[in-house]
């Protein structure tokens, strides 16, 4: 499921510009005022700021094509390691700026930078695994979900609905006591035991072997060039795309640094979902607060608030309106009204995959794999060993269920 590529020639749709910068603006105020009037100016500012993190992140996601599928994919597929090195560009990067925030003890809003640890047990390594699996059938990541429906790709739409539903699922009276004991070891942080810039020093490294392995694999096996999209030329390359993979890398770890600045956690995606599905029963009568994972105290604290008052739901909002304004401004934002039953109800289980094993692995491939690594979290790299596993059996799960599976050459997620 490729979101609409930009054509240089096509004219921005100044009309749709002003459309979605107009509901930017008005989220904005929206999400300013209720925060303050229930707090004070600084509150209000603070989720204002989260918020206009999203709308970047967005631009930068369409602007670059991110692909952490079309990543794995590639490599799996054929041994090209080009979106993998782009990954280790924005891990390390991250990293980088982590360690920075982590040392100095930085950051906004009163808000100190903490790393993020998952659980190295069962619940990980299935849940990473059914995770990647639901990404080649619902045919993107959990970024990747939002910029492609906040594009216009209504064929994503599927996978969205899903990775709520799958998530509301996981959270359930008879889904929750089945997988909560499930065995696991305690989170394991290299900055434990030797410090942040030590553990810093030990995830650059592995990253620069997973580069030299990466290329050594490419030249053997000599694999097709990735493609690039077609691109406009000059200063006009910032707002009507499309960036190299390592522009938006960098933009990106740039983006998800502000994110630990200004809120001291990682930029993640997926516990909106679980909070989002939740809040629809509530609209019809049901008490899901009643469920034995929502009497968490972090996750009863989220399910009580509002979303406009809720982290990671303000960047997934400004993620998908962030995204709409480039598409619009590369004249490519652009709403199909066909649908292909079939595909949708595969997108819609690979949705659904995606929504359960990220909750099982405690994150997805922004905050268990990038939040994780970057954080210098073991669960992180484990995380995506068994995401590489699930590329494998998803890439023959698409064959079997005869779909077409994407080109090896494709550069977007």
């Amino acid at each position: 499921m490729v979101p609409p590529t930009p054509d240089p020639a096509a004219p921005p749709q100044r009309g749709r510009i002003g459309i979605f910068l107009l509901l930017a603006a008005g989220l904005l105020t929206w999400i300013f005022f209720s925060n303050t009037a229930q707090a004070d100016a600084n509150q209000g500012l603070y989720f204002g700021v989260l918020f206009v993190l999203g709308l970047g992140l967005g631009v930068a996601l369409f602007q670059s094509r991110f692909g952490f599928t079309s990543a794995w994919r590639q490599l799996m597929a054929v041994g090209n390691g080009h979106g993998l090195r782009n990954h280790a560009l924005l891990l390390g990067t991250t990293a980088t700026i982590f360690m920075l925030l982590f040392t100095t003890g930085r950051g906004g809003f009163g808000n100190e930078a903490t790393p993020s640890a998952g659980t190295i047990g069962v619940g990980l390594f299935v849940g990473a695994f059914i995770f990647a699996v639901g990404m080649h059938l619902g045919g993107g990541c959990a970024s990747g979900t939002l910029f492609a429906v906040g594009s216009g790709n209504s064929t994503v739409m599927p996978t969205l609905v899903g990775f709520v539903a799958g998530s509301v699922i996981y959270t359930s009276r008879l889904f929750f006591p089945l997988v909560s004991d499930l065995p696991g070891l305690e989170p394991v942080l290299l900055s434990d035991h030797v410090g942040h810039v030590g553990g810093w020093g030990i995830t650059i490294l592995a990253l620069l072997v997973i580069v030299a392995v990466s290329r050594a694999v490419q030249a053997r096996r000599n694999p097709p060039p990735t493609g690039a999209p077609p691109s406009a030329s000059g200063w006009l390359r910032a707002i009507r795309g499309s960036w190299p993979m390592w522009v938006g890398a960098l933009v990106l770890a740039v983006l998800g640094g502000a994110v630990m600045w200004a809120s001291g956690g990682i930029w993640g995606v997926t516990n909106a979902f679980a909070v989002w599905g939740a809040k629809i029963p509530q609209l019809v009568g049901l008490q899901p607060e009643s469920w034995e994972f929502w009497q968490q105290d972090n996750w009863a604290e989220m399910l009580e608030g509002s979303v406009l008052s809720h982290k990671n739901s303000l960047t997934n909002i400004g993620i998908m309106v962030g995204a709409a304004i480039a598409a619009a401004a590369g004249g490519a934002w652009a709403f199909s009204r066909k649908i292909d039953w079939r595909n949708a109800g595969i997108a819609f289980c690979g949705g659904v995959l995606m929504g359960i094993g990220a909750r099982l692995a405690e994150g997805c491939n922004i905050g268990a794999y990038l939040g994780g690594i970057s954080s210098g979290s073991v669960s992180g790299w484990l995380w995506a060993v068994a995401a590489l596993v699930g590329t494998w059996a998803g890439l023959r799960l698409r064959t079997w269920l005869g779909m077409v599976n994407p080109k090896p050459t494709d550069s977007v997620c």
